[in-house]
């Protein structure tokens, strides 16, 4: 029998486009699991927002992209009436999804990698849901 435990993190954002760390959630998560080898399932129900894994060490790297992610919107004429078709084009460049290997009850993430939820029409509350697959 597979073991899963499916967990809901809300995610508030302050500002329009925003990258925010949420590894220290994924973490609780599959800590409340109790799963100790699996796989962890990162999902972002949202078509203006995505998620991503990056260097979570030096904050410079999360400004950087801030800046540089509406930057690769491309100058063309988006038809989309609610004016936020830039935010659906930057989650396209992002993802709805990570998946993340887990041992002994932790992420196999590298020794900088952090997972970052990545608010492209905020601000809002979001929801992002985790869940651990035991395997």
């Amino acid at each position: 029998m597979i073991t899963m435990k499916k967990i809901k993190i809300t995610v508030p954002t302050s500002k329009k486009i925003q990258l925010k760390n949420i590894t220290d959630e994924i973490t609780r998560a599959v800590q409340e699991s109790l799963i100790e080898d699996g796989i962890c399932v990162v999902f972002c129900p949202h078509t203006t927002a995505g998620l991503v894994i990056n260097e979570n060490a030096d904050p410079d790297v999360v400004s950087d992209m801030e800046r540089a992610l509406p930057r690769s919107v491309p100058d063309v004429r988006f038809d989309h009436l609610e004016g936020n078709s830039p935010a659906h084009f930057l989650t396209c460049i992002t993802r709805p999804s990570v998946q993340i290997i887990v041992e002994g009850g932790h992420l196999a993430l590298g020794r900088w990698q952090g997972v970052f939820f990545c608010e492209f029409d905020g601000p809002r509350h979001r929801t992002v849901w985790v869940k651990v697959i035991e395997g």
